[in-house]
């Protein structure tokens, strides 16, 4: 498609109007294809346990019923400034990255409910249709990529200001990329059911004919909706790079194998921001047992990105990961030894603009959080501010420079003031 054709069906798609009020990162790249960070968001869904993980809380006695954890208060283990629980395989990750890591302890979620905790907690807000954070950064820098925002789960909402790509199957993303392939699966068979006149006529065809229908629509979603489809039919090329850049074999462990098709994405220059997703952290049954293998799970995924993005030119260095979860779970067991619902939680964060080997906030001996306050990051044991997902959005909407957009604007951060949380 020619320059002046995309510009004019972006014009057509409502794509263009708010060029000026967007930021915009000026691509290094030959082809101009997208070079700003990348934006991984990896969701521990279920509820994951800061207190099993990197807000430890450990007991004086192992047979008082009233313990919040199985292990000791002397057994809690520490790297550089961070400390962290001494169960699952938490010591192999933490003294691995601690240096580029930032956990924000005692963040009040405001609800133990699974579908508004993870909505707060990846938008920023309790309020519903909210686009998630990854939704919002990739609306404001690729809304016409291809797969500007690719999602395995957690929370999706979009709140139309982006299309959602579901990439599980990568054997489709092969038959949209060689759709004149008789078998795109096969690298050793390259036949196609036409030829390469042919397929460069019809391609002019569809252009041509698509311009056409779109001047004569007058109404603006119809516009959107048939530019954008349009736009998505025309993007093989651009999903042939991917294909190209995709390892040869993937791996099996899930959050490894979501964030390999992501990394090969953002290589080929048409992802802006992914949520990758694990499950089964609702542990309300032998909590120990069930949630302990999901957390070392989880950090092995996060341990996995954090060194495959150092393996390409693309991506080291310019790769931003936020790990979170619906909530928190209670401070002790219940009577089947799992733990409940908690609205009091944790996130890590490492990468671009993120200072590491930093802790901030912090909860007492019960989970309870501390405020702190909003200058300084001081741990107030009386007054302060509690830490919100909303504060975590403020920091992350600045390190992305979208928060005085138009975009962000029209989802506002209520109740909240900014606090330098990333350093």
């Amino acid at each position: 498609m020619q320059r002046r054709d995309f510009l004019k069906l972006a014009s057509l798609a409502g794509l263009g109007v708010a060029a000026g009020s967007i930021p915009f990162y000026r691509s290094a790249r030959a082809d101009g294809t997208y070079d700003g960070p990348l934006w991984i968001m990896v969701h521990a869904s279920g509820g994951w346990d800061p207190t099993s993980l990197c807000d430890p809380k450990g007991t004086e006695d192992l047979a008082d019923p009233k313990r919040l954890n199985n292990y000791l208060v002397t057994d809690i283990e520490q790297a550089g400034n961070i400390r962290y629980a001494p169960v699952a395989n938490n010591a192999a990750f933490f003294q691995k990255h601690y240096q580029k890591l930032l956990v924000v302890n005692g963040i009040d979620c405001a609800t133990n409910s699974h579908d508004a905790g993870t909505r707060a907690v990846w938008s920023g807000s309790l309020t519903e249709n909210r686009p998630s954070f990854a939704a919002l950064v990739a609306g404001a820098y690729g809304p016409t990529l291809p797969m500007s925002f690719i999602t395995y789960g957690g929370y999706e909402a979009t709140a139309d200001v982006v299309a959602v790509t579901r990439a599980g199957n990568t054997s489709v993303i092969e038959r949209v990329a060689y759709p004149e392939r008789i078998d795109p699966s096969n690298d050793q068979d390259l036949s196609t059911y036409h030829s390469d006149a042919t397929t460069q006529r019809i391609r002019a065809a569809r252009n041509e004919r698509h311009l056409a229908m779109a001047e004569k629509q007058h109404l603006p979603t119809i516009q959107q909706s048939m530019s954008m489809l349009y736009l998505a039919r025309t993007g093989q090329n651009d999903l042939q790079k991917l294909t190209a850049l995709l390892p040869e074999s993937l791996e099996s462990a899930t959050l490894k194998k979501q964030a390999q098709v992501v990394m090969a994405a953002y290589r080929a220059g048409i992802c802006v921001s992914a949520n990758l997703a694990l499950g089964s952290f609702d542990t309300h049954g032998d909590h120990d047992q069930n949630h302990f293998p999901k957390l070392q799970e989880l950090m092995e995924g996060v341990d996995f990105i954090l060194d495959e993005a150092e393996k390409y030119p693309e991506t080291a260095g310019n790769v931003v990961v936020v790990v979170g979860s619906d909530f928190g779970r209670t401070p002790g067991y219940n009577s089947g030894n799992g733990k409940d619902h908690w609205s009091i939680t944790s996130m890590i964060l490492a990468g671009k603009g993120i200072a590491g080997n930093r802790v901030v906030g912090a909860s007492d001996a019960g989970h309870t959080p501390y405020g702190v306050d909003p200058d300084t990051l001081e741990v107030k044991d009386v007054g302060g501010k509690r830490i919100t997902p909303a504060h975590v959005h403020d920091a992350l909407r600045k390190l992305a420079g979208i928060d005085d957009t138009e975009l962000a604007q029209r989802f506002p951060l209520t109740n909240t003031e900014s606090m330098p949380l990333l350093g």
